[in-house]
């Protein structure tokens, strides 16, 4: 498959891109946030949907860091914890009224960014990486340690209908509650976007690329690399405050390793050099904690998997992917690129079958009938053999075709451009 440069990712768009390709991830969003409540009233839906919500705004808060400034972060968890932790504090000490908790939650992360900033942005690259881990595993140490500020192994719970009354809503439903976090995540994915076209994000961009020349023409990297610290941690604190206002508690969990392991797995898995790769990635996610969890226990192997398998074939995420398709289809046409993908999802299709089959059926053979795939211990060994062969052989072969279909297209190509 041929690859484009994934440089071209940073470049402005082409006065004479389509407005529709621009609006195209936006309108993609919005109908990702209202639709599904409008059509269903299933609670495990609007469930999803606020942990996709809080997901989106928490993982554009890491690219801000990671795809903006190059900055690896191992203990982001911590600004999106802390922030939930005094939102959560001073709901229950003042009254805040809960639209405006989220911003609290920002402003609580923000000063908590301003505080490690100090410490972590003195290094960049290797040394910023293993100081924010040092920094997340003392905030999740102090969690624990603390139990007065961090509400021990209970958390700090909240009662989001109490606080000061907004006439005509008492956010107790979960819908209207989805219906807050909704809103927040807009304002937020909004912002962020205005914030990664600003001077400043470009000049982030340069010291992520090239510290010393930046450093050249008048800038100063480690400042800029604590302002982006601070920008990045405050709408942290706002995705954990949305957690909050969702589940209404905040915990000790909320700063550990695997929240901040998680946050990484989405934006790596979306991909950080668009600025709504991030938003793919979140949505994969919550799927898999969500509703792939909900069906079988293994959901943490297929996760696992499923990162490997994009990080080995689309380096540059889901969304980098989907950009170098567009712009194949754009240069060669529907026609032409029909068959090569229908044999790649043929592909991918008969591998998935493959190693899910193999998967369950290990899992039933282990748990019996508590797996939710349990009737999978049925299948003879033989016949498991037989069916994942004869599935990896027609995935093989149709890879082979798509291989074939791609050379062909790269001849003619090398073809007309030589004329």
């Amino acid at each position: 498959m041929r690859d484009l440069n994934p440089s071209h990712d940073a470049q402005p768009a082409s006065p004479r891109r389509p407005i529709w390709h621009a609006a195209l991830p936006w309108l993609a969003l919005a109908a990702l946030l209202i639709v599904p409540p409008c059509i269903s009233t299933q609670s495990w839906l609007v469930a999803w949907l606020a942990q996709t919500a809080a997901m989106i705004v928490f993982a554009l808060s890491y690219n801000l860091l990671l795809g903006g400034a190059g900055l690896l972060s191992f203990g982001h968890a911590a600004s999106s914890g802390i922030g939930a932790l005094i939102a959560a504090q001073l709901f229950n000490r003042v009254g805040v009224p809960l639209p405006l908790l989220p911003l609290m939650g920002g402003l609580g992360g923000a000063l908590f960014g301003a505080l490690y900033g100090l410490v972590a942005t003195r290094r960049s690259g290797t040394a910023f990486a293993m100081i924010t881990l040092g920094i997340g595993e003392l905030v999740a140490a102090a969690a624990w340690t603390l139990p007065d500020w961090f509400g021990g192994e209970a958390g700090v719970a909240i009662d989001r209908t109490a606080g000061i009354a907004v006439p005509g809503l008492t956010f107790g439903p979960a819908r209207e509650a989805y219906a807050l976090i909704a809103l927040w995540c807009a304002l937020a994915v909004i912002a962020m976007y205005r914030l990664s076209r600003t001077p400043f994000m470009r000049l982030a961009n340069a010291v992520r690329d090239n510290p010393v020349r930046a450093a050249a023409i008048g800038c100063f990297p480690r400042r800029v690399r604590y302002e982006v610290v601070v920008w990045s941690s405050f709408f942290a604190g706002i995705a954990g405050t949305l957690g909050l206002i969702n589940v209404e508690l905040v915990s000790t969990e909320s700063v550990g390793m695997l929240r901040s392991g998680s946050v990484l797995i989405a934006t790596v898995i979306g991909g950080s050099g668009v600025f709504f790769g991030p938003v793919a990635g979140a949505v994969v996610l919550t799927f898999f904690s969500v509703v792939v969890a909900s069906t079988t226990r293994a959901w943490l192997l297929y996760l696992g998997l499923f990162f490997v398998v994009v990080v080995v074939g689309a380096p540059d995420g889901i969304a980098g992917w989907m950009r170098r398709q567009t712009a194949r289809i754009a240069r060669d046409g529907w026609r032409v690129c029909l068959p090569w993908f229908a044999c790649r999802i043929a592909s991918a299709c008969m591998w998935s079958l493959a190693v899910v089959l193999c998967v369950q059926w290990a899992y039933a053979q282990r748990f019996g009938t508590e797996e939710s795939g349990g009737r999978f211990a049925t299948i003879g060994p033989l016949w498991l053999m037989a069916s994942v062969l004869c599935l990896a052989a027609i995935g093989w072969l149709s890879m082979r075709v798509a291989a074939r279909i791609d050379g062909k297209l790269d001849v003619e190509t090398r073809a007309e451009v030589s004329e």
